[in-house]
């Protein structure tokens, strides 16, 4: 099967995911070979949909590794928070439903076997730190793309995922909201990256794509030897 961004895949399907009494939308795909997961959580106002998300999965698959693209809020809900911007910020909801994925992972024969990383922005993130303290065995890796860590706060010192936080230069109000989780954060290995110039949804040219090569590289590091030469071809 080939996906429609032009890479042959093993897989790739819509599927819908049991999660805290909720149907889970998402979208996962899985290159030939692949040998690790990445689920992009994202967060304030954004879906799977979103070009962000799609680019970003895109060139994760570029460097082969599986990406699961997923929703935590199920429509009536999306809906809900359109109108009251509440659900966005209820992290334990958020977290909730991204384990309740997690779970779901290991327990589908295509991808019980995948070893995991979580790439979470904004809201998102914080939901992936919690996710990551509740299931350290499943999440092998983390990614945070202008994200929100300060929302996990509680927990911050409790992760030993190793955990890159991804932050705009020309977002000064959660660069030092990073710097101030990056402090709290339990990780041994943990990195704190501010792409200049770039704003919070890295809308500027050439912003985006310097965050997925950080986060490939990241995940290359630590998911699967030999994805890192596969992730600098289109660096």
């Amino acid at each position: 099967m080939r996906a429609p961004d032009g890479h042959d895949a093993l897989l790739e399907r819509a599927i819908s995911i049991p999660a805290a009494g909720e149907s889970l939308q998402g979208d996962l795909a899985l290159p030939r070979g692949a040998r690790a997961l990445v689920v992009l959580s994202h967060g304030s106002g954004s879906s799977r949909h979103s070009p962000r998300n799609r680019d970003v999965a895109a060139r994760m698959r570029a460097a082969g590794l599986g990406t699961l693209r997923l929703d935590l809020l199920a429509p009536a809900e999306e809906a809900l928070d359109r109108r009251t911007r509440e659900l966005r910020f209820d992290i334990r909801l958020l977290a909730t439903r991204l384990i309740g994925a997690l779970d779901w992972l290991t327990s589908e024969p295509t991808t019980a076997r995948l070893r995991i990383g979580l790439f979470g922005a904004s809201t998102g993130a914080a939901a992936a730190l919690v996710a990551a303290v509740a299931r350290p065995d499943r999440v092998q890796a983390l990614v945070s793309r202008g994200g929100r860590p300060d929302l996990a706060e509680p927990v911050l010192f409790q992760v030993r995922t190793p955990t890159l936080l991804i932050v705009g230069g020309a977002d000064p109000i959660v660069v030092t909201l990073n710097r101030l989780a990056f402090g709290v954060l339990g990780a041994p290995d943990k990195e704190l990256r501010i792409v200049p110039r770039a704003t919070h949804r890295f809308e500027e040219p050439g912003a985006l794509e310097e965050v997925a090569r950080l986060g490939a590289d990241w995940f290359a590091r630590h998911l699967r030897h030999g994805l890192l030469a596969r992730a600098k071809r289109w660096a």
